[in-house]
């Protein structure tokens, strides 16, 4: 197994940057592709960004495209999430999560990250 801690969430006004950080303990932290969902208040969770194991290759969504960066350190056994320009709608808990796979077509589905973080709060103000 893997342990997934999330930290760096905060309040921040619109425009501004937070940078998200997910510390992973137990097994090796380089054997997972890596991912970021947000959930708000009454919406479904929902896919960001993930990253491959080397760190090669990331997916983001849409709606996070040229605004966030995923990036993440095996020495230090964590993944990172950038997020500039932030707007309102980011306001969200944002989790990180772990996949032993990498799929192209399943990389948005949560039910193929097996680990979870607890979550951090973001909450953009206008």
């Amino acid at each position: 197994q893997v342990q997934l801690v999330g930290s760096g969430g905060g309040l921040v006004q619109t425009g501004g940057s937070l940078r998200l950080s997910c510390a992973a303990s137990g097994r090796t932290f380089s054997s997972y592709h890596m991912g970021w969902f947000r959930q708000a208040p009454g919406k479904e969770r929902e896919f960001v960004a993930a990253i491959t194991r080397p760190g090669s290759i990331t997916y983001y969504a849409d709606s996070v495209k040229g605004r966030f960066t995923i990036s993440r350190d095996n020495t230090k056994n964590t993944v990172y999430l950038q997020m500039n320009s932030l707007k309102p709608e980011d306001t969200a808990v944002y989790y990180c999560a772990a996949r032993p796979n990498w799929s192209p077509v399943t990389i948005r589905d949560a039910r193929e990250y097996d680990y979870w973080g607890q979550g951090t709060q973001v909450t953009v103000s206008s």
